[in-house]
């Protein structure tokens, strides 16, 4: 009865909830991340500062459209060239590791023995898991990938989908300053502008605090003051020149 009563039990445990993690490595989603960010800071930045200068509502509106296609441009090239350099740098590095596995193995087993012992495995069971890990030559060489470049040959980024991912996301943000003077007057648009900036601010915040894990109220509140710190110094510079300034 207690052996019954104890299978019941262990059948009815549920088992502990596994935590799956997002998959990042592509790098799309940090791009969008500091995509929407710097979209909305940027551009918000631009058309306080035009509008400070009390020009006519077109010119702001040239510039927010300006600021907003030029940064986009500008965050996906940035992206995919930074990306596709790294990408091509551990290709390059990852057969020279191929390379060197297939002209001496030896001297590539003795490194993962090493590397095995000095991480506590006894010398013994660290030259089993070396011979096992090269007697697969693609096993070896994503473990001496990993090990020595500390990166994973599946995973080294993609560069397309990132440059994607930049450009919609700064288009993103970057629209939301724009979006007051394409369909209101100069005056309230610049109202506009501030309240709505604050808003989406905000909310950017709370998103990052999703992927970071850091409280939401501390993430939100940093966006907001980094958004107004930029629009309010931008702002009062162009004020402080006004048209007059930039025209002579």
């Amino acid at each position: 009865m207690a052996e019954a009563e104890t299978t019941r039990k262990r059948a009815g445990k549920r088992p502990a909830p596994e935590h799956h993690h997002r998959d990042i490595r592509g790098g799309g989603a940090r791009a969008a991340v500091f995509g929407i960010s710097d979209g909305l800071v940027s551009n918000t930045s631009l058309i306080l500062g035009i509008a400070g200068a009390n020009p006519p509502g077109s010119v702001v509106r040239l510039a927010g459209l300006a600021g907003l296609l030029g940064g986009a441009f500008s965050m996906a090239a940035g992206e995919y060239v930074s990306m596709r350099a790294q990408k091509e740098l551990f290709e390059r590095e990852i057969e020279k590791e191929r390379r060197e596995i297939a002209r001496h193995p030896t001297g590539e087993h003795h490194e993962l023995v090493r590397l095995y012992e000095s991480r506590g495995f006894p010398e013994e069971l660290a030259r089993q898991v070396a011979d096992r890990v090269m007697s697969d030559p693609q096993m070896a060489l994503e473990t001496h990938t990993r090990e020595e470049l500390g990166v994973d040959p599946a995973s080294l980024g993609q560069p397309v989908q990132a440059a994607v991912s930049s450009f919609v996301s700064f288009g993103a943000g970057a629209v939301v300053p724009l979006l007051p003077f394409m369909f209101g007057s100069r005056h309230g648009a610049t109202l506009a502008v501030v309240l709505a900036a604050g808003v989406v601010a905000l909310v950017v915040g709370g998103m990052l605090s999703l992927f970071t894990g850091r409280s939401w109220w501390w993430s939100s509140l940093r966006q907001l003051l980094i958004c107004a710190a930029a629009g309010a110094v931008t702002f009062a510079i162009g004020s402080a020149i006004g048209v007059s300034g930039i025209a002579s």
